[in-house]
């Protein structure tokens, strides 16, 4: 078998040579149509490897290290897949993180070559030295489908025979609880990736994806789905219009989406307000942060022919485990409501998942691990084809996170968590964020859904105020915020109520009001909680 998968492309481009595989939007049609610009896979195959010989041309040879700083779209699409064939590794960091974190990010991955919208470039020139070492920079423009076309008929460009630990991508983590780290992708975990996607959610090639995560569209080719790019700012998602998400759903009769449960949110809200359906929809992924049961129900009425699955994993593991919503609302939906946490589903075929001890520094080797019996909460580590070998350049970064086993290893997950009787894996929350009391650990999962019930409360975060008191932070539903000491004392006391329902709540006294919580860039739904415990330490 190929580890490259470069060569899913071409295989689709031989099978189905005049099937869509990109639509990109380029306007409006009077009526208010979206206007599109399509490729068929012959054309994406044929443009990726012009792409390959033009970057070449350009000094990019197999192992050099590409910062790619290109938008959503056709010309990504197509610059991956040719960096792919030729065998040189792109490094994407998410640009909403803020200058000064991603220059740090770009100093650390050592880039050799940047390609890059213009403003990318200036930045580059800008801030010399966070770029040194870069010889290449090649501005993707406006100009930038002629420049490629001079090379289309040099013939097929031949896709590097990569191996299987070769490394083929350095994606970098959001950083939304440390230090944004770069992920080393080998070609064969993108290949184990694909397969796992398709196996577990039954994924056909002439399915019609919309990823609201660009990342996603990469693996589209390979899976013989047509990629319709979204109207949004990726760096910014949560100011996404839902309608047009909505339109072009319906206009391209989408079957399959990837978003966070906050845009779902307010696509959900929409389709709601205007009574829109939204039948031609199969299959709709949600990750990034829990997604709350409530959502899964307000969603079966608009996707009345579709279900919502919710993949659990992490950049340096992804998929781990998945769980469909017929699942959730039948069976654990009830018990998230308790504060048992949230059910993310039974392993995927050859995913191994363990619940240990919790450890705060290193684990070198899996003999050093106690593990934790069935229905036991403890830190959660995991081993499989699709779970990364480590960080770049970050031995620092490894030994927090890989533990030994033989010639393999573990990866821990950073979270909290506790496993069924029946294979299922539960989530509780993030390790770093669980609030250690005196009478014992309070995870976030866990307590915020006794809070997250109440009528007025949007969201809810768990912090430590300091010397382990825990509080919530409450963001209301639009309109409930507080406007008196009245309302703020009405308000606590019945989040009070909340707390005494639950044993597990019933220690927390102290409540402060958001009107709108931190949260990450790339999903718009993981809450800094951490952010939020320092503006509130010692109140």
């Amino acid at each position: 078998m190929p580890h490259n998968v470069a060569y899913f492309l071409s295989e689709q481009a031989s099978l189905h040579p005049n099937a869509a595989a990109v639509r990109a939007p380029m306007g409006r049609e009077a009526d208010g149509a979206i206007r599109y610009a399509e490729r068929s896979f012959a054309e994406l195959d044929a443009e990726a490897s012009a792409a390959a010989y033009y970057l070449t041309d350009k000094g990019i040879q197999r192992g050099t290290r590409v910062l790619l700083m290109v938008k959503p779209g056709l010309d990504l699409i197509r610059i991956v897949f040719a960096l792919f064939r030729i065998g040189a590794v792109p490094i994407v960091i998410d640009p909403g993180m803020g200058l000064r974190r991603f220059l740090r990010c770009v100093q650390h991955s050592k880039p050799a070559a940047v390609v890059g919208i213009p403003a990318a470039i200036w930045v580059a020139r800008l801030f010399r030295p966070s770029f040194r070492g870069v010889s290449a920079k090649v501005s993707v423009g406006t100009g930038f489908e002629k420049q490629i076309a001079q090379f289309a008929g040099q013939g097929d460009f031949p896709v590097v025979d990569s191996g299987e630990d070769e490394l083929a991508a350095v994606l970098f983590t959001s950083g939304s609880t440390g230090p944004a780290k770069g992920v080393c992708y080998a070609h064969g975990m993108f290949v184990a990736q694909v397969e796992a996607i398709r196996a577990q959610y039954g994924i056909e090639p002439g399915e019609v994806d919309l990823p609201m995560l660009p990342v996603f569209a990469l693996f589209n080719p390979a899976l013989g789905m047509c990629t319709v790019v979204p109207e949004m700012n990726p760096s910014r998602p949560a100011t996404v219009d839902p309608g047009k998400i909505v339109r072009a759903i319906q206009q391209n009769s989408v079957t399959n989406s990837f978003g966070s449960p906050a845009l779902w949110t307010k696509i959900a809200r929409y389709c709601e307000a205007h009574a829109v359906t939204l039948p031609s929809v199969r299959r709709i992924l949600m990750a990034g942060a829990p997604v709350p049961p409530a959502l899964m129900q307000q969603m079966e009425a608009i996707i009345p022919n579709g279900e919502i699955h919710t993949p659990y994993g992490a950049t340096e593991a992804l998929p781990v485990s998945s769980i469909a919503s017929t699942e959730v609302l039948s069976q654990t939906a009830a018990h998230t409501a308790l504060g048992e946490g949230t059910c993310v589903g039974k392993p995927l075929p050859g995913v191994d998942v363990s619940i240990i001890e919790p450890v705060d520094g290193p684990i070198e080797t899996i003999d050093k691990i106690v593990k934790l019996p069935t229905g036991k909460i403890g830190e959660i580590i995991v081993r499989g084809p699709s779970v990364t070998r480590g960080y770049d350049k970050r031995p620092d970064a490894d030994a927090g996170a890989k533990v030994r086993d033989g010639d393999g290893h573990w990866h821990r997950m950073g979270d909290m968590g506790w496993m069924s009787a029946a294979g299922q894996l539960w989530f509780c929350g993030r390790k770093i964020e669980r609030v250690l009391t005196p009478e014992g650990p309070l995870y976030t999962d866990c307590c915020e859904a006794i809070f997250n019930a109440h009528p007025q409360v949007f969201r809810s975060a768990l912090i430590d105020v300091g010397g382990g008191r825990p509080a919530i932070v409450i963001e209301p539903e639009a309109g409930a915020f507080p406007r008196s000491d009245s309302d703020r004392a009405g308000f606590i006391a019945s989040l009070r109520e909340c707390a005494q329902s639950n044993v597990m709540t019933m220690s927390i006294e102290r409540f402060f009001f958001e009107r709108s919580f931190p949260v990450d860039v790339r999903h718009n739904a993981k809450i800094h909680r951490l952010s939020l415990a320092r503006t509130f330490a010692g109140r």
